[in-house]
C-alpha cells in the first residue's frame, strides 16, 4: 500500500474547508463517539454548510475513517480473519498482522502508532475505531454472552497491540527479528485461548 504524496504549493479554499471539517470531526468523534456524532453537528462545529460535508465525504463512515487517518482499511484486512473458523482464527489474525506490518505500509503504520501514543484525542479515536471496526470482525460468530465476548475481545487486543508495539515500534529483541512462523507459533496459542479457551483460573 503506497503512502500518498503530499501536494506542494498553495492550498485551495476547498482544501481549507476539508481540513476544517476533519478537525471538527476529530474533536466530536473523540468526545462523543461515532454514534453520538452527526454530520450536522460536524458542519456546525466547522462553521460550514452541511452540504459542504457531503461534498467531501460520502457519509459518516468515510468521514470517521478520514478522521482517524488509518494507513490501512480494517474491513478489507480482517475479512479473512472474520471468515476463519473460531479454532483457527488466532493463527489467521497473527498472520494478517504480520503481513500488514511487514508490507509496504510498515513505515506509515509505525508513524501512525508513534503519533497516537501520548495523544488523548487520537487515543479516543482509535478506541472508537477498534470497538466499531476491528473487534466485531475478530469476534464475529464466537459463542458466549455479549459481556464475555467483549472481555475476550479486549484480551485479544492486549496481545495484538503488544505484538505490534514490541516487534515494530520498540523493536525489542529477539522478537523484533524472529521469523514470522516463529512468531505465529509463539503468539497464536495465547490469542486462541482468549478467543475460545477457558478464562477461569485453574482450581
Amino acid at each position: 500500500m503506497s503512502v500518498p504524496q503530499l501536494r506542494r504549493g498553495r492550498r485551495s479554499p476547498g482544501d481549507h474547508s476539508r481540513e476544517t471539517i476533519l478537525a471538527a470531526a476529530r474533536g466530536l468523534f473523540a468526545e462523543q463517539g461515532f454514534e453520538g456524532t452527526s454530520l450536522r453537528q460536524v458542519a456546525r462545529e466547522a462553521s460550514v454548510d452541511p452540504a459542504m460535508v457531503h461534498h467531501f465525504f460520502k457519509g459518516k463512515d468515510e468521514l470517521f475513517a478520514a478522521s482517524v487517518e488509518l494507513p490501512a482499511d480494517p474491513a478489507g484486512l480482517l475479512a479473512g480473519v472474520e471468515n476463519a473458523e473460531p479454532e483457527e482464527r488466532a493463527e489467521a489474525l497473527v498472520r494478517t498482522v504480520l503481513e500488514l506490518w511487514e508490507g509496504p505500509a510498515q513505515h506509515a503504520l509505525v508513524a501512525f502508532a508513534r503519533g497516537t501514543i501520548g495523544s488523548k484525542a487520537k487515543t479516543a479515536l482509535i478506541r472508537e475505531m477498534v470497538n466499531r471496526a476491528v473487534l466485531p470482525r475478530i469476534m464475529a460468530g464466537l459463542p458466549g454472552s455479549a459481556d464475555e465476548v467483549r472481555l475476550r475481545g479486549t484480551l485479544v487486543a492486549t496481545q495484538v497491540v503488544g505484538l505490534m508495539l514490541v516487534r515494530y515500534v520498540i523493536r525489542l529483541q529477539p522478537l523484533a527479528s524472529a521469523k514470522q512462523e516463529e512468531v505465529v507459533r509463539l503468539v497464536a496459542p495465547n490469542i486462541q485461548r482468549y478467543l475460545t479457551g477457558e478464562l477461569d483460573s485453574p482450581k
